[in-house]
């Protein structure tokens, strides 16, 4: 096995914008196609759900596959996320969101695989998240990570529904 090839953030910002996702994972270029319609279909219900009480409490904004930057080798787009109205008031307005969501959605596709979405989880809440919630589609669940260790696993009812 070959040895992988390390971008730098400053490197990964040159790549062209191609209509692919692209995230920065430890220094490592991923690149996955674009979010098909169910998967799609998902991000806007759980934006559609979590919006109303996030504006109605005034407590941040809800967002579907924002930039963030972790850390100096990590730049990862959740396919939703929810972010505090102190985090929205401290970024840099023209640039990417430094730090964690306060809370990141993956959705779990062909694409991710389970080491990824674990090592996806530990770099959120390294880097500031709340929880972390994780949607398995063809289960119909929502696995929802707290950064206390407090797990739950919850049926995503008419969420994952066609």
């Amino acid at each position: 096995m070959g040895a992988r090839s390390l971008v730098t953030f400053e490197q990964f910002e040159q790549f062209p914008d191609d209509g692919m996702k692209h995230e920065l994972f430890q220094g490592e270029h991923i690149v996955v196609p674009p979010p098909k319609s169910r998967h799609t279909r998902i991000q806007q219900k759980i934006q559609d759900v979590l919006r109303p009480f996030v504006r109605e409490h005034r407590l941040g904004e809800v967002h579907i596959e924002a930039g963030f930057r972790l850390t100096s080798d990590t730049w990862l787009q959740p396919d939703v996320s929810f972010l505090r109205s102190s985090q929205i008031q401290s970024s840099d307005p023209g640039g990417y969101y430094q730090g964690a969501p306060a809370i990141a959605i993956e959705i779990a596709s062909d694409s991710n695989t389970a080491a990824q979405l674990d090592l996806k989880t530990e770099l959120y809440f390294a880097n500031g998240s709340s929880e972390v919630w994780v949607v398995y589609p063809k289960t119909r669940k929502v696995l929802v990570h707290r950064a206390d260790g407090d797990n739950q696993s919850v049926t995503a009812g008419e969420l994952c529904s066609d």
